[in-house]
């Protein structure tokens, strides 16, 4: 099969990470840092190895790296554990890890919520009174599209008006850079198993030097034994229970690949984009809604036939995988004009090919005729 779903999860992963994921399962099943054996002991060292790859590649401090099992995991702990209040601003372009939380606690009266268009945000925010706020939410890669967003320019009017900037990094975690210290942002969610390179049930919530969270989910932490409350100290104050040792060992060596690879790996995803692009664009029923991009997300439909319908076309004829519907993304479908048929999205790695890539416009051709 020609796997081009990456955006959902990544469909290959290099050996050292599937290697390390196998080897805690077989030789390391210890809780780590639970117990003062070799075996909880190593496993420790292996959770600070990884805290210390992301913090490197994120530009955060170690202890400040908070493993959750994914993206949206670490979204919620964010969300619901900062002390937002009055307005918080996101845009069109956010998955229901982000619109959902945020939903509940407009509901809840706890917030009033403004959603922004992507295309003109930096001037709407710019010409705002923003002494209501209390946060920005937004992500840093639409999962739709594939467009990155002003993630710098918006974490500075975040910083210097003093509020929460919280990134979804689930598309722009390995494809483009996030630097949590450098972009002022005050939270980080990443998800593992993505573009970082991990197997599923590993993602990340990053912390800026003064963000405090309060804990969403309470219980065993190995220190502190008895306090009534969650500890103090990060991040066991945020890590109850015990952590997925076998995910997060292979998220530690798909992001020290990515990392060591990035500017080869978001050129080579750029050329791929753009090739398809520009194949699929030459093909008279075909519309498509994407720039060449490094996170490898390329959006288009097929006039006459809704983006299910053409998914498993591909699926059954083809033996290509791709993903139709509305990627969990309603206002940015609501926002393309898309919510009635949804889209269909192609999501390459670097691990695909270009003959791939030609293989799958031929395909889209025949459908088309």
């Amino acid at each position: 099969m020609i796997y081009f779903d990456n955006a959902a999860t990544g469909g290959f992963k290099v050996h050292a990470a599937l290697s390390a994921a196998t080897s805690v399962i077989k030789f390391l099943s210890a809780n780590p840092g639970r117990s003062a054996h070799r075996l909880s002991a190593t496993g420790a060292k292996i959770v600070a190895e990884c805290r210390e790859v992301l913090a490197n590649g994120f530009n955060a401090d170690p202890s400040r790296v908070i493993f959750t099992k994914n993206c949206t995991e670490a979204l919620n702990t964010a969300i619901f554990g900062l002390p937002l209040s009055g307005r918080v601003i996101t845009t069109v372009a956010e998955h229901n890890s982000v619109l959902r939380p945020l939903y509940k606690l407009a509901r809840d009266g706890k917030i009033t919520l403004e959603i922004l268009p992507v295309k003109d945000m930096i001037s709407r925010l710019k010409s705002q009174n923003l002494t209501d706020v209390s946060a920005i939410v937004t992500t840093a890669v639409s999962n739709v599209t594939g467009e990155s967003l002003p993630i710098e320019e918006i974490g500075e009017i975040a910083g210097r008006n003093g509020l929460f900037y919280i990134v979804d990094g689930a598309q722009g975690g390995g494809h483009i850079p996030l630097s949590v210290k450098g972009h002022n942002i005050s939270c980080l969610a990443l998800a593992g198993h993505k573009g970082l390179g991990g197997i599923m049930g590993s993602g990340a919530l990053i912390l800026h030097d003064g963000t405090d969270i309060s804990p969403f989910t309470f219980g065993g932490t190995g220190i502190d034994t008895f306090n009534v409350d969650m500890p103090n100290d990060l991040p066991e104050r945020l890590e109850a229970g015990t952590l997925n040792l076998p995910a997060i060992a292979s998220l530690l060596e798909g992001a020290r690949f990515t990392f060591k690879n990035f500017a080869n790996f978001a050129n080579t995803l750029e050329y791929y984009t753009g090739r398809l692009i520009n194949g699929l664009s030459e093909i008279e029923r075909v519309s498509v809604y994407s720039s060449k991009n490094p996170a490898g997300i390329v959006a288009f439909k097929i006039d006459g036939i809704s983006s299910d319908e053409g998914a498993d076309i591909l699926n059954a004829e083809y033996d290509i995988a791709v993903r139709g519907g509305y990627h969990c993304a309603p206002l940015m479908h609501k926002n393309l004009g898309t919510e009635k048929e949804g889209l269909i999205r192609a999501s390459l790695s670097v691990y695909n090919s270009a003959n791939e890539i030609d293989y799958f416009i031929k395909a889209i051709r025949k459908i088309c005729r």
